[in-house]
């Protein structure tokens, strides 16, 4: 499929940056957390449960763009076979 006009929408990609620099700053901690012989194993999964939401809301704001901006338009481009694939293997690993 030629994707060279196919590109994420640079609000999303900013936002999604954004949300991921801050879900590693969160990682770090856990990872601080885990130096401490004393953390407790709940206190651990409370936060690694905080970034699994936090990627997930990641996800679903690109899986949004991409369901408006390129499948909504995919009949337009004469694609759609090839965005229905791409979206069916990328949903796999949801």
């Amino acid at each position: 499929m030629p994707r060279g006009h196919l590109h994420l929408d640079p609000a999303v990609r900013q936002e999604a940056t954004t949300r991921l620099l801050s879900i590693k700053g969160h990682v770090e901690g856990i990872i601080r957390m885990l130096s401490d012989e004393g953390v407790y194993c709940v206190d651990v999964l409370r936060q690694l449960k905080a970034v699994e939401g936090a990627l997930k809301q990641v996800s679903s704001k690109v899986l949004e763009a991409h369901l408006r901006d390129h499948v909504a338009t995919a009949k337009e481009r004469g694609d759609v076979e090839n965005i229905v694939q791409e979206l069916m293997e990328a949903l796999k690993y949801t």
